[in-house]
């Protein structure tokens, strides 16, 4: 059986069917970044400061938290990780002592979901870069809808709402579509991904 789990993905990267490896490999990505989100949380505030001449900016800085998601279904390639690994790191940041309390992990499934489908729309069988800033732009997209519907209702939309939307999902594109992309590739040099059809090749 640990045999059996640890076997390298078949070529059918869209196959359903999760190995004892994706679990863990899709729980430690969650783990990992929900330590990210903690310490990012911390340094939110100082580095969007800057940005208050134009208040949606700030959202620029949104991208690190769509990463989860974006990374978790480039590297393991099943259908379900990015909403694994990207709610498990919202409830590790909240664990950890997130300022924003229960409606993070809404947040983290939403996320995981927006990630989620942009995968779906190729059918799990494209991970390279055109696939990664795809599912990164449905990720910006799910939570911007989300940060309007709940927080910025009552702002302009072209004021605000819109300028907010763009600039998330321009930072989910740059961090969680291109750094998440460049992190896998990264990583499967090492060879630490060799059981992952990322770790094999450069699709």
């Amino acid at each position: 059986m640990a045999g059996q789990a640890v076997r390298p993905s078949s070529s059918d990267a869209g196959a359903a069917r999760w190995r004892t490896v994706d679990i863990v490999v899709t729980a430690v990505l969650g783990v990992a970044f929900g330590v990210v989100f903690w310490a990012w949380n911390l340094v939110f505030g100082v580095l969007a400061e800057p940005l208050d001449f134009f208040p949606p900016l700030s959202a620029m800085l949104n991208g690190v938290y769509l990463m989860p998601g974006v990374v978790a279904g480039l590297l393991v390639r099943r259908p379900g990780a990015s909403i694994f690994a990207s709610t498990l790191a919202a409830a590790v940041s909240i664990l950890l002592g997130s300022p924003y309390g229960g409606i993070i992990v809404v947040y983290g499934l939403v996320q995981g979901a927006g990630a989620e489908l942009g995968f779906l729309l190729t059918r799990y069988r494209s991970f390279g870069l055109g696939t990664a800033l795809l599912a990164a732009a449905t990720a910006g997209l799910s939570t911007s809808i989300l940060d309007n519907v709940l927080y910025y209702a009552e702002l302009s939309f072209l004021g605000y709402q819109l300028p907010y939307t763009v600039f998330t999902v321009i930072s989910s594109m740059l961090l969680a579509g291109v750094v998440g992309l460049l992190l896998v590739r990264a990583l499967a040099r090492t060879g630490a991904l060799s059981s992952f059809a990322a770790g094999r090749t450069r699709a």
